[in-house]
């Protein structure tokens, strides 16, 4: 059915969606939905870059920079995305916003730093609309909603000052509920097929991080992360009916089939994240990151399709920050920390012969709060993502996004009253 929305001229449309519904992209129909960006608002700023050890800021993609805290650390983040879809002949625009992440970092010991957290994993969030120009011929429309959360719990250690070692532990639950209506055009009558799908799963990552010093001020950072292969088990349950419906398409059962429910396993392959760079502590660094991924296997029973396939997944970037002078005492904005980067994505989602990429300019500031270790960070994303070529759609995206990175000492007796 949704493969000839795919290859026929659509009429997309989205309203206002918000922390429930992540994204408004017609590709998030396909798998588990759209896989959300899983780092903090500093570090997208940068493209994804997360190679340096920071002792302020938490790095939610390697593990091993848990040990590295050395206060305890808070981190709340948010975005707003606009986003122009458009086919060759048709165009919208939707809106969307959304919670990225609640994570908290803390230093155990000098050696051994700890990190929990709750992250949206994906999210599906799309309305799609085929009417047929002439009466008595087949219309749809079709929507989707939800998504998967994870949460988290890690460890880093700190084997030498030059080496870390991190491993965490995620656990991934969430809802899909989709919905599709073939009906007449003109004729008040029609099928619909609802899917109300459960997912859980466990995965294992891991992560080693290494810096040293090249010269007296210049120095060398690295990152290595491994996600394991793990499996999401996905109890969907169907439901088939008559309905009728008014103009604003509320809808009504007139007939209705048993519910039939299926249990089927979809895989996550294993992924590997490498990144390098060079800079100077509290002053500049400039990175690159590469992550790849094997082919993945989340076509479920209600979204297999014959046009439909998954390739192997690679993320290129290329960022990094510079800070005037983080000590000024006489000006602010020298304090400031100014980002920016480069991606390129093949998201490894492959629809009528054409892979989905990814393309992105992201900046970024970080304004520290004066007196303390906190900071809050702004950012801004511009990109494109899919193509109108094979009639699909192609996504111009910008994202606005929003931080805060409170930082303390916690647990700390009191020596004096």
């Amino acid at each position: 059915m949704i493969k000839k929305i795919i290859v026929s001229t659509c009429l997309l449309f989205s309203f206002v969606t918000f922390a429930q519904e992540g994204t408004a992209s017609p590709y998030s129909f396909f798998g588990i939905g759209d896989v959300r960006y899983k780092g903090t608002a500093e570090m997208r700023a940068m493209a994804g870059i997360g190679i340096e050890q920071d002792s302020i800021h938490i790095n939610l993609d390697n593990p091993a920079s848990y040990a590295n805290l050395k206060l305890t650390t808070f981190a709340i983040g948010g975005s707003y995305n606009t986003t122009n879809l458009k086919t060759t002949s048709e165009s919208a625009t939707t809106q969307r916003t959304a919670l990225d992440y609640l994570a908290v970092g803390l230093p155990v010991t000098k050696k051994i730093g700890v990190g929990f957290g709750l992250i949206p994993y994906s999210s599906v969030g799309y309305k799609i609309e085929s009417i047929a120009a002439v009466a008595n011929q087949n219309s749809s429309r079709f929507d989707g909603k939800g998504g998967l959360n994870k949460v988290f719990l890690g460890i880093g250690y700190k084997i030498t000052p030059k080496w870390s070692l991190g491993a965490d532990a995620q656990y991934s639950f969430g809802k899909i509920e989709t919905n599709s209506l073939e009906f007449i055009s003109g004729i008040p009558v029609g099928t619909r097929e609802s899917n109300n799908v459960a997912i859980t799963g466990v995965h294992f990552n891991t992560g080693l991080m290494f810096q040293t010093k090249i010269k007296s001020k210049l120095n060398f950072y690295s990152s290595l992360s491994y996600s394991l292969d793990s499996k999401l088990q996905s109890v969907t349950a169907r439901n088939i009916s008559t309905v009728m419906f008014d103009a604003s398409y509320n809808m009504s059962v007139v007939d209705q089939a048993d519910e039939v429910t299926t249990t089927s396993n979809l895989k996550l392959p294993s992924t590997i994240t490498f990144g390098a760079g060079i800079g100077e502590s509290r002053k500049w660094l400039l990175g690159a990151q590469v992550s790849m991924r094997a082919a993945a296997g989340l076509a479920n029973s209600y979204n297999s399709l014959s046009n439909v396939s998954y390739e192997g997944s690679q993320k290129y970037s290329i960022g990094g920050y510079y800070i005037p002078n983080y000590n000024s005492f006489s000006s602010y904005v020298k304090r400031l920390v100014y980002r920016g980067g480069l991606k390129y994505e093949k998201t490894g989602l492959v629809v009528n012969s054409q892979s989905i990429n990814d393309i992105g300019l992201t900046l970024g500031v970080g304004f520290p709060v004066s007196g303390t270790f906190s900071n809050v960070n702004l950012g801004f994303e511009l990109g494109k993502k899919g193509t109108t070529s094979s009639n699909l759609v192609q996504e111009n995206y910008a994202n606005f996004s929003l931080s805060l990175s409170l930082n303390d000492r916690w647990f700390e007796k009191r020596k004096f009253n």
